[in-house]
């Protein structure tokens, strides 16, 4: 398993899984996290931590000080503490067309996570939805949204997140 993979898992979703506890941040000590990894079979050094967290394509991690954190996309309960901001005007979200039909009828929903993930532009949103197949991007209108009371925060490595995006905000903006 990748290092970035094991991170994800266990700063997101299963810190459990090995032993660690994240405080209410998200935040767990490097040498807690490193000696835990070391039991579960998976050493890993502090350089190569750093080195990973420094060339993370996604910027998915913050170090701050002896300490790090997955930026986004927990599904334990935590509270990021990021202000509430005003939105550019349009934010995009990528998928695959076999969600189409909820996405319309429902919206974006969190599913298992703490809130939806929105991108700054297309061209991420496009690389977020070929992930899982054909890419389709739809433009959020958070403009509107925002106008509307509903609440949007951005991470240090640029996603946007909001609780839902509701269908009425949701433009079709190309599929490939």
């Amino acid at each position: 398993m990748k290092v970035s993979r094991y991170l994800s898992l266990h700063l997101r979703h299963r810190p459990d899984r090995i032993g660690i506890t994240l405080d209410a941040q998200g935040w767990v000590d490097i040498d807690v996290l490193l000696a835990a990894a070391a039991c579960d079979g998976f050493p890993v050094d502090r350089a190569e931590l750093e080195r990973v967290v420094a060339t993370n394509d996604k910027q998915r991690f913050a170090v701050e000080n002896d300490r790090i954190r997955a930026q986004q996309g927990h599904t334990v309960p935590v509270d990021l503490d990021l202000p509430a901001l005003t939105p550019p005007a349009y934010l995009y979200h990528g998928t695959v067309p076999a969600s189409l039909p909820a996405i319309r009828a429902e919206g974006l929903r969190p599913m298992r996570r703490h809130h939806v993930h929105l991108s700054p532009d297309r061209g991420t949103a496009t690389r977020v939805g070929a992930r899982r197949g054909r890419p389709v991007v739809l433009a959020i209108d958070a403009a509107a949204m925002h106008a509307a009371g509903l609440t949007f925060h951005r991470t240090a490595n640029d996603v946007w997140l909001t609780a839902a995006v509701p269908p009425r905000y949701l433009r079709l903006r190309n599929r490939r």
